[in-house]
């Protein structure tokens, strides 16, 4: 998320001002691209691994404060948006020889040096796209890192856009939730790859990468699902694009692109191009006072750090970016990837980049300009249809050929992408390692996101929905300490999700009915009865036009009008009949003062609002089985332990 210390406050002269700097900061690139300014003759790689804490019940930790205060030695370590988010930041290296192995083992070490921070502190650390069991609850304020940088971030989204996000994304299940902050941000992490190139190939080189994203995207899908909904194989592409999105909805007909987007267009000539259309496109958000001023660099002999447009490019989200830098005393033009979902192994991440890295070179070998032989639509299109289905994606390759995710993938751009890695002299061994997991994991079709998907399918029978979302998160740690590959990995099962969970802490919103039966006040109550019979339910809530909760209809108050006679009036409207003074609860209300309070009032059923809206309902049968299964759960263990059955003469 970039620099964390700055001034939330911006006014119009000092907006007026960063806006100059940033001028001169666009002069002075230009400047060094006509001078050939730029490092040459070597190109590096780099990543950036993002990751989710998660408590003992597989729920996200708010301990990122505190995991930074023990790390304060480590420097790769830094703060991300939210209080259980973390990320690591890894040391370039030149893209040869055995560079892919020794990035791999940085990885790992840096992973498991936090792992056993975040240990410490009583949490762990998942690797995933999307965390499977975060909710709306996760996301209040409170969580995300007291850093000026987020708060200014946050309000001047929130004052562009003028009302909360809407987030609509459509799958095998749909998705609709406002929320009024950047947060929704903090429910996706990535693997982040850059990839340096020199000024004289950078449009040749980003048109590529931008056209290897679709196929790439498709292999490495990893995030299925945000608050217990099937969407996309890739649902942060949608996620993290609606989250920041500063656009109105009553401004539909012009043509207005998000902050996080893909592009519009091919490059013609230089890097000048990403940043002169963005800053034409998107208001400035952040400023800082304190910036180096260009110019007076260049007069002094220095690379200029160009600090306003470096802070501007961190506030506009192309999914491959384009970042200045120096490294050295020279400038560096680099290509950072953010399309790669962080997960579900590091292996696998690496198997992405390898892929990334090795496409991106091979194609340009292969076919230099890209712009001759594809339309920039159908690279677009091809991106989004990765997200939205993985390897049951059609693309549209080059010369308008379609072809299927799988059939590309496997027939054409492996090879490519293992030529593409042998002529960049990456060693041979290395290429096989990586490329083998892509190809093994494209031809069993067994992605993060299919593991996912067919792990919660088949714990269905078994488990409650947030029993299932606990059991992926928890597989997932596991698995991940082993290392395999995802395509090798057993789906998750029931009991992985719920033997170390802690009841006391769980909250409703994890074992609430969402799939509600409702009426409307004006109904009939034959109605309602017949919807208790036909769907076996003992309670039927009563809403208005705007899913407002205004009553409640029991089992018991259909009885006591049978007993009154009055069930044979034809006319009768649920209005006469239902219970109006209810008592409700709220999502992050803790399941055990749930119970407590359907005991004390001796009521059968807590219907779940949030901003006045009806959102599911808690019932006693719901407690009931859950109580069932800890039960089970507990003489199993007991017979596991102790296997042997107890004579049943010994306490004669």
């Amino acid at each position: 998320m970039g620099e964390l210390n700055l001034t939330p406050e911006m006014d119009e002269a000092s907006l007026r001002r960063f806006t100059y700097r940033l001028i001169e900061d666009v002069r002075a690139l230009e400047y060094l691209l006509e001078e050939n300014k730029f490092e040459s003759g070597v190109r590096r790689i780099g990543v950036e691994q993002e990751m989710f804490l998660v408590d003992d019940r597989w729920r996200p930790a708010p301990v990122a404060e505190q995991v930074l205060e023990r790390a304060t030695d480590d420097d790769r370590v830094v703060a991300e948006l939210m209080k259980f988010n973390l990320e690591l930041n890894l040391e370039p290296v030149v893209f040869r020889g055995d560079c892919l192995r020794r990035m791999e083992r940085s990885v790992e070490e840096a992973v498991e040096s936090v792992r056993k921070v975040v240990e410490e502190v009583g949490a762990h650390v998942v690797l995933a796209g999307i965390l499977p069991t975060i909710t709306l609850s996760d996301l209040d304020l409170a969580h995300m890192m007291p850093a000026p940088r987020y708060y200014a971030l946050n309000e001047a989204i929130a004052r562009l856009r003028g009302g909360p996000a809407e987030l609509q994304i459509r799958g095998t299940d749909e998705l609709y939730v406002k929320h009024d902050s950047i947060t929704l941000e903090g429910c996706n992490t990535s693997f982040q790859t850059h990839l340096q190139v020199h000024p004289d190939e950078f449009a040749a080189m980003y048109n590529i990468a931008q056209a290897a994203t679709g196929p790439v995207l498709a292999a490495a899908a990893n995030s299925p699902t945000l608050f217990g909904k099937r969407l996309w194989q890739e649902t942060r592409i949608a996620l993290f694009q609606q989250a920041v999105d500063t656009r109105s909805s009553n401004l539909y007909i012009r043509e207005m692109s998000p902050r996080v987007h893909f592009g519009t267009k091919w490059i013609d000539r230089s890097v000048l191009e990403i940043f002169q259309e963005d800053i034409s496109r998107f208001r400035i958000l952040l400023s800082k006072s304190e910036i180096e001023d260009p110019m007076k660099a260049l007069e002094a002999g220095r690379a200029p750090k160009l600090q306003a447009l470096q802070l501007y490019n961190g506030t506009v989200y192309r999914w491959n970016r384009a970042c200045y830098g120096v490294t050295d005393g020279k400038p560096t033009l680099r290509i950072e990837n953010r399309i790669l979902p962080s997960g579900p192994t590091v292996i696998d991440e690496m198997a992405n980049a390898a892929f990334w890295f090795g496409l991106t070179m091979g194609l340009s070998n292969s076919c230099p300009d890209i712009r001759r032989v594809m339309d920039f639509d159908d690279a677009m299109g091809n991106f989004v249809s990765a997200a939205r289905l993985g390897l049951a994606a059609q693309f549209v390759w080059l010369d308008g050929r379609r072809v299927s995710a799988c059939a590309l993938i496997c027939d054409e751009l492996l090879p490519l992408a293992r030529e593409g890695l042998r002529e960049a002299g990456i060693v041979a061994e290395d290429i096989a390692r990586y490329l083998d997991v892509i190809e093994e994991r494209v031809m069993s079709r067994r992605t993060g996101a299919h593991w996912q998907l067919h792990s919660l399918l088949t714990m269905r029978p078994k488990a409650t929905r947030a029993e299932r979302l606990s059991a992926v998160v928890a597989a997932t740690v596991n698995r991940q300490k082993e290392g395999a590959p995802v395509h090798t990995w057993p789906e998750a099962e029931a009991q992985e999700g719920i033997s170390e969970r802690r009841f006391d802490k769980a909250r409703v919103e994890e074992y609430m009915s969402t799939d509600l039966v409702t009426v409307n006040e004006e109904e009939l109550v034959e109605l309602v009865a017949c919807l208790m019979d036909w769907k076996h339910i003992r309670h039927v809530l009563v809403e208005d036009n705007e899913h407002r909760l205004v009553g409640l209809v029991s089992h018991r108050n259909l009885l006591r009008l049978m007993a009154e006679q009055r069930g044979g009036e034809q006319n009768l409207p649920v209005k006469d009949v239902m219970i109006r003074d209810l008592v409700t609860v709220s999502p992050d209300t803790l399941a055990i003062e749930a119970i407590h309070k359907m005991r004390n009032l001796k009521i059968g059923s807590l219907p779940v609002i949030r901003d006045g809206r009806l959102i599911g309902i808690i019932t006693e049968k719901d407690f009931i089985e859950i109580a069932g299964r800890i039960l089970d759960r507990r003489i199993s263990t007991m017979v596991q332990s102790d296997p042997v059955s107890p004579d049943p003469e010994s306490n004669a």
